[in-house]
């Protein structure tokens, strides 16, 4: 009886040794947090979160992967329930929604296969991408549409998906499963942020616009009469359709397929139009706004680029305060620009158009003089965007002995310095950087104490000669060669560093500087944001005004994208080469902004598309019937109602929507045929 209780004893001691060493050996960690928001989940696991199931979609939340909003079955209390859990704050979201991005269906291409296997877009495309004629067109097996957990996508009679939009969540499901990306995820705010790339259908037109506007849709809602949509359209990327209808060297029609057979569309006589009607009616077509944040932001300069970024800043939901050192705002639009060419009317409506989205204006209050960016900064704006200005700027400034305060703090133009006959004792105390200026920088910096002069270019491409520079280096100053400045970091009224990367190695340094030197002819455009401070430190620096900040530039357009830092040989040093850049600009500023607050780096995608970039084409086009371009007519001396007779008078509506028609509604490689005896749609081969 004893050696038997011993005997299980013993068993019960190995056993439970063994699953001691068990649960050690396999033990699975939970996250407490995952568990949390698990636990807050209904439990429904429908897969509209686009997740397999809660459990998926909880571990996803708590990753930074999924929003706290994510969950369709839940409301708003769910989500701050889940955001309380997190330690975050939910703020309003504007709705995404799904978005086919191909205009034409496989049924129509000129080189067609037979899917024999499994009927998947995503089995089709693994024997040779799938290709029909267009590389990157839709397969139209309507995986999509299976996948839907909610029913909202069908296959339309061109073979492409269709969007129920009270169907959609948003989910992202189809997205997902597209092998072509011809699906995705949209918003206003998504294409407003976006920059195109090679995996999209784009239109030549589309692809020379520096603004990137969707000219192809636009173009095709004027020719159906629907103006004011067309209006929509265009602001989506350009707030000034009236102004640059009249000023644009419109790009995009160089590009146009119809040069291919006769001319090309109006394409800026059409936005004209549409937008003058808008002006006409008195009545304007409002653009899509999103959720307000409750984010200040400040502007600097009341020009077309300063004035676009504003603009898209107040359409992200931000506030932003544009300060315009002149009485007036409109930069080159208003000072260079004779009114036969742009009337000020025009130009006051756009403006004015701008300043209802919730952009508030503040008119003689020069950046650096009558405020500081560590004034807005302690007044609670979360950005300073520094859009400067070109010639017309300067020609503002003061040409005195020395130069007026800098927009920033320590940063003056090399311009300004070289003018200056003792360039040490204009400068304040503190070690002086010199970004880029070659030659004329390394003399400029002989004699200033603690100089250090940083190159793009590599030594022996600098254009500085072995004599000067061996004069300069005798004197103390330090040339960096190679280097390009990607952030300057200071504190209150004070430039305390400058940190640079090595072009030649990629590796980052710091320097202290007291003082920038730019070798532009304008301040480049920057975006000042607070540094991150806590508890004792923020408090002290806030009371003080010493609110410590980074400055550094907005990401650049696609075609300079791999161009590093600022004063790039890509950036501008005197001024945009057309409004409609400085548009582009404009946009990209307040995209990078936006994307900085939310604690990222902005930066293009990957495969952005670039001016040089291999894409589909074609170079002739079949059974397009020519038809005569509708020529722009002239205004009389005397044309009513206008203050400066404009030189031109404008579409009427009949020669607007004519004109219109003319377009082929292209797709990458598709275009409409137009001859009778030949189909409506065509997909072009290849050329």
């Amino acid at each position: 009886m004893f050696s038997a209780i011993m005997m299980m004893g013993g068993l019960g001691l190995v056993v439970g040794v063994g699953l001691a060493v068990a649960s050690k050996v396999f033990y699975v960690y939970v996250d407490p947090m995952i568990s949390a928001v698990e636990g807050a989940l209904p439990g429904a696991n429908c897969g509209g979160c686009g997740y397999p199931g809660c459990s998926a979609n909880a571990e996803a939340i708590v990753a930074g992967k999924s929003a706290p909003s994510s969950c369709v079955a839940g409301g708003s209390e769910l989500a701050g329930q889940i955001a309380a859990i997190l330690g975050v704050v939910v703020e309003a979201k504007e709705p995404d929604f799904a978005k086919p991005g191909c205009h034409y269906g496989p049924d129509v291409a000129e080189m067609k296969f037979d899917y024999l296997g499994v009927q998947d877009c995503r089995a089709a495309a693994v024997l040779h991408g799938g290709m029909k004629s267009c590389a990157v067109g839709c397969l139209g097996l309507g995986t999509c549409v299976r996948a839907c957990p909610f029913s909202a996508l069908s296959m339309g009679p061109a073979g492409i998906p269709v969007v129920d939009m009270e169907k959609c969540t948003g989910c992202g499901t189809c997205e997902r499963v597209c092998p072509k990306h011809i699906i995705n995820l949209s918003s206003v705010t998504r294409r407003m942020l976006k920059e195109y790339t090679d995996t999209e259908c784009t239109t030549p037109c589309q692809r020379a616009c520096p603004a990137g506007i969707n000219i192809r849709e636009y173009v095709r809602l004027a020719a159906e009469g629907d103006f004011e949509g067309a209006v929509r359209v265009i602001k989506e990327r350009n707030p000034f359709p009236a102004v640059i209808g009249r000023v644009c060297p419109h790009p995009c029609e160089f590009e146009c397929r119809r040069n291919l057979v006769d001319e090309s569309v109006a394409i800026n006589n059409v936005k004209r139009f549409c937008a003058d009607l808008e002006y006409r009616s008195g009545k304007r077509v409002v653009p899509f706004k999103a959720p307000a944040t409750g984010k200040r932001m400040a502007v600097a300069g009341g020009g077309i680029e300063g004035l676009t970024c504003a603009f898209y800043l107040a359409r992200l939901g931000h506030s932003p305060v544009v300060l315009e050192a002149t009485g007036r705002m409109g930069g080159l639009l208003r000072s260079a620009i004779p009114a036969e060419r742009l009337s000020q009317d025009v130009l006051d409506w756009e403006i004015q158009g701008i300043l209802d989205m919730g952009v508030e204006a503040r008119l003689n209050t020069a950046l650096g003089k009558d405020v500081t960016v560590a004034n807005l900064l302690a007044e609670g704006h979360e950005a300073v965007y520094i859009a400067s200005g070109g010639w017309d700027g300067r020609l503002g400034r003061k040409a005195g002995p020395a130069p007026e305060a800098p927009f920033l703090p320590g940063v003056l133009l090399l311009l300004d310095a070289i003018r200056l006959k003792d360039v040490d004792k204009a400068l304040p105390k503190g070690a002086t950087v010199f970004v880029g200026g070659g030659k004329t920088a390394v003399r400029a910096a002989m004699g200033v104490p603690g100089a250090t002069v940083l190159l793009r270019t590599a030594k022996g491409e600098a254009g500085v000669d072995a004599e000067l520079l061996a004069a300069a280096t005798a004197q103390g100053v330090k040339i960096i060669f190679s280097a390009a400045v990607t952030k300057l970091h200071g504190a209150g009224e004070t430039l305390e560093a400058a940190e640079y990367v090595s072009l030649a190695t990629g590796g980052t340094a710091t320097l202290p500087a007291q003082n920038a030197v730019f070798a532009s002819g304008r301040c480049p455009a920057l975006i000042v944001t607070r540094k991150a401070q806590e508890g004792a430190e923020a408090n002290a620096a806030q009371a003080a005004g010493s609110v410590a900040w980074t400055a550094r530039p907005p990401y650049k357009k696609p075609a300079d994208g791999e161009r590093t830092g600022l004063l790039a040989p890509v950036d501008p040093v005197t001024d945009w080469s057309a409004a409609v850049e400085a548009i582009g600009s404009g946009r990209r500023g307040a995209s990078s902004v936006h994307v900085m607050l939310s604690g990222q780096e902005p930066e293009l995608p990957a495969n952005v598309l670039t001016p040089t970039m291999y894409v589909q084409n074609v170079f002739d086009l079949e059974e397009v019937k020519p038809l005569p371009r509708e020529i722009m007519p002239l205004a009389g001396p005397e044309t009513p109602g206008r203050r400066a007779p404009e030189r031109e008078q404008g579409y009427d509506l009949e020669t607007c929507r004519k004109e219109a028609a003319r377009c082929l509604q292209c797709g990458l490689i598709c275009y409409l045929h137009t001859a009778a005896e030949k189909p409506a749609l065509s997909m072009a081969s290849n050329a």
